[in-house]
């Protein structure tokens, strides 16, 4: 970092990832993040998913955030996805690979990805 040019442009980029992790959008997506989830690999779904939202220009209608343990921990990394009227759909065994499906299918196409859900692996 040289310059305050490129100061005002990183913190334009983090401005806009932490209004992802905070924001007031419609749907919300949690993923699990205590030591469960983070050793069953969900930092790299909660990446995958807050890259996905603004790869998709959903900032202003999508918040992805994390919370403790779901109570769930043999079905890790594990995330839940909220929408309007706080429907809740649990997706578990979550990777990075599978993000952009359910980012494409359910959260832009309105069709939940069953074959993720928590009623497909039990």
């Amino acid at each position: 970092m040289k310059t305050l040019a490129e100061l005002a442009a990183i913190r334009d980029k983090m401005k806009a990832q932490v209004a992802l992790r905070e924001g007031n959008g419609n749907t919300r997506i949690v993923v699990g993040m205590a030591t469960c989830g983070i050793a069953a690999g969900a930092r790299p779904v909660l990446n995958a998913f807050v890259d996905e939202v603004a790869k998709n220009g959903l900032s202003e209608t999508v918040t992805v955030t994390q919370t403790g343990c779901i109570g769930i921990c043999q079905y890790e990394p594990v995330v839940e996805v909220y929408t309007g009227s706080d429907e809740k759909v649990t997706y578990v065994k979550m990777t990075a690979e599978k993000v952009e499906k359910v980012i494409k299918e359910h959260i832009m196409g309105g069709k939940v990805v069953s074959e993720y859900t928590i009623g497909a692996s039990v």
